[in-house]
């Protein structure tokens, strides 16, 4: 049970940090212990944890602010094992270096400077970026299906979730179905190409098409030549006129659109 200095301590840093929000980072107590507070770091950007949300815990002592908390990160990051003690220098890992007049913000603030880092220290791991990145993606799905404590002490938070994933997957379907409406698109012109007339030199009037179609021409001619003395069955000859002719088709008939 938390002692009264304790408590009335714990209560105005709360009153604090609604009234002056710390960038990336926000923080309520257990409704039903003071002494349990519950966080959540936003990863910020030009960092690998960018679009992440970390959840995590405080667990104060009862004579606090004199000792210092638990500090413990539940939602998989890469950077640190989940609901494992962590051992920096604002926690209770290290009563000796800890100074009463830190707050709530500040250890919090520490905390993300840390993960942002790459120091070693007990209940800390290693990871590559990609997988840091990887599990962002997934924090904030993470905390609103499977993170039980999470639900209770952020039903506001879950909510948005909610909406924000529902945004997420239509923009998803939206970009697959551009991106087959491109690829059936490109597919057409190949078609449409393919069933274009062939028409003599004479009747081409770019000259930048003339030209092209003389290259091909020239490319089928000594592809058939060089096929007729390596091969006397006569298939690959077939097979380089084909290909010059439907690339030069393919050529003008998107040039024409």
């Amino acid at each position: 049970m938390a002692t009264k200095q304790a408590h009335k301590r714990l209560t105005k840093e709360y009153k604090m940090m609604n009234e002056n929000p710390t960038p990336f980072i926000m923080a309520r107590p257990n409704e039903a212990n003071i002494l349990e507070w519950h966080y959540i770091i936003n990863g910020p950007p030009d960092s690998p944890y960018f679009e992440g949300q970390y959840h995590g815990t405080l667990t104060f002592p009862s004579d606090y602010p004199y000792k210092p908390p638990a500090i413990r990160m539940i939602t998989p990051n890469g950077r640190f094992k989940e609901n494992t003690r962590l051992c920096l220098s604002m926690s209770d890992y290290h009563p000796d270096t800890w100074n009463p007049g830190w707050s709530v913000a500040t250890i919090l603030n520490g905390l993300l400077s840390f993960m942002t880092g790459d120091e070693i220290t007990t209940g800390s791991i290693t990871t590559t970026e990609q997988q840091k990145k990887i599990l962002a993606k997934k924090s904030m799905d993470y905390n609103t299906h499977h993170n039980i404590r999470f639900q209770t002490v952020f039903p506001d938070i879950v909510e948005t979730n909610i909406e924000a994933l529902d945004e997420r997957k239509r923009a998803n379907a939206s970009n697959s179905s551009g991106q087959n409406e491109s690829l059936n698109e490109k597919r057409d012109v190949i078609a449409d190409a393919a069933k274009e007339k062939p028409i003599s030199l004479e009747e081409i009037l770019d000259p930048e098409d003339r030209i092209r179609a003389e290259q091909a021409l020239s490319y089928k001619e000594q592809n058939s030549e060089d096929n007729k003395t390596n091969n006397s069955n006569g298939k690959y000859p077939s097979m380089y006129i084909i290909v010059a002719i439907i690339f030069f088709a393919l050529g003008f008939s998107i040039k024409s659109k």
